[in-house]
């Protein structure tokens, strides 16, 4: 039981409207299809462009994404609380105390952050995003794997929460009963040969993560210890 958040922007225009009736991701660093995905979609994820404002090394105007939030405010649109990617998780408390929008936000856990904020988190708000950071940068890899077991333990021992896999569309169908997530692939893929857009949104959506958590063994981490703080 996954929903799947089909990235933006997607072009041309037509594309995107082929994939009426699905949900959006869109980012406030490209936010040129929110109208029409608020238009079309079943629901919408704002995301707050901390990545793609970390990778080209652009500065952040939080006020201008609190503003863009409140605007695109709807019972079914949420948005991703402002983070620092590389930050610690004194400075993510720090945004998450300025965030001015209430529960239509959710937090980010980023992997290299202990353990126990998840678990506050999930106590304190309806949904909590997930990144891949630091050690964990690598998805899929034997320690993201390792890290991300330790966290479901920790988490979802009595309750499955509702976490939000960011960048995480290619974790569909795992074990890991993700609540819903996101990915650019058909903003990027669409046009190469052979490709059908609403094929590739129809082989997402249809793979499904599981609904409850089954504890698993915990694997030393690789460079000594165990992956739980």
């Amino acid at each position: 039981m996954t929903i799947h958040y089909h990235g933006t922007p997607i072009t041309p225009r037509s594309t995107l409207l082929e994939l009426a009736g699905r949900h959006f991701c869109v980012s406030h660093a490209a936010p040129q299809d929110v109208a029409v995905c608020h238009q079309i979609g079943q629901s919408v994820m704002l995301d707050n462009g901390a990545f793609s404002a970390w990778r080209s090394g652009k500065p952040t105007n939080w006020h201008k994404y609190y503003e863009w939030v409140e605007e695109w405010s709807s019972p079914t649109t949420w948005a991703v609380i402002p983070d620092i990617i590389t930050g610690t998780a004194e400075d993510q408390d720090a945004l998450l105390a300025e965030w001015p929008a209430g529960l239509i936000g959710a937090p980010v856990w980023h992997m290299h952050e202990p353990i126990e904020r998840l678990a506050r988190l999930c106590d304190e708000w309806p949904r909590v995003c997930v990144g891949s950071s630091g050690d964990y940068a690598v998805v899929g890899d034997e320690r993201w794997h390792a890290r991300m077991t330790a966290a479901f333990n920790r988490v979802a021992s009595r309750r499955t929460p509702w976490l939000h896999m960011l960048r995480g569309m290619s974790l569909s169908g795992s074990i890991y009963p993700f609540a819903s997530v996101d990915s650019t692939d058909i903003a990027r893929n669409h046009h190469q040969p052979h490709k059908s857009t609403k094929a590739m949104a129809d082989r997402w959506d249809a793979a499904q993560c599981p609904l409850r958590w089954t504890p698993r063994p915990e694997q030393p981490d690789l460079f000594g210890g165990t992956e739980h703080d």
